[in-house]
């Protein structure tokens, strides 16, 4: 297959854990949102790169509720059954911002070393 129509490789579990905390946070940050958007929005976020699976979110979910960062509330859906929704709460706003300034670190650190390279 030529170069060019190759896609790139999926990110490891490693790297997919590690962003799991401030993606949910920046996708909640947009507004409250349920499982199943969730994992559409890092879908979508990621041009198809990224698949979460609800054995992966509700485990995160479920860390940063216990936290404090994101609170959870139930509300009748489209569907007309209970959805659980989560938001962001204020601590978690302020998580949001540390989390971003913690990844513009990575992120230069890379871009640096890259360039170098």
């Amino acid at each position: 297959m030529p170069r060019a129509m190759r896609h790139p490789p999926k990110p490891g579990k490693d790297l997919v854990a590690a962003s799991a905390t401030p993606l949910l946070l920046a996708i909640l940050n947009r507004g409250p949102s349920y499982g199943y958007a969730i994992i559409q929005a890092v879908r979508d976020l990621s041009s198809g790169e990224l698949e979460w699976s609800e054995g992966m979110l509700y485990p995160v979910l479920h860390r940063l509720e216990d936290q404090g960062l994101i609170e959870s509330y139930e509300e009748r859906g489209e569907t007309g059954r209970n959805r659980r929704y989560y938001r962001l709460s204020r601590e978690g706003k302020r998580a949001l911002g540390t989390e971003r300034q913690k990844w513009s670190v990575v992120n230069a650190a890379l871009e640096k070393a890259w360039r170098t390279s």
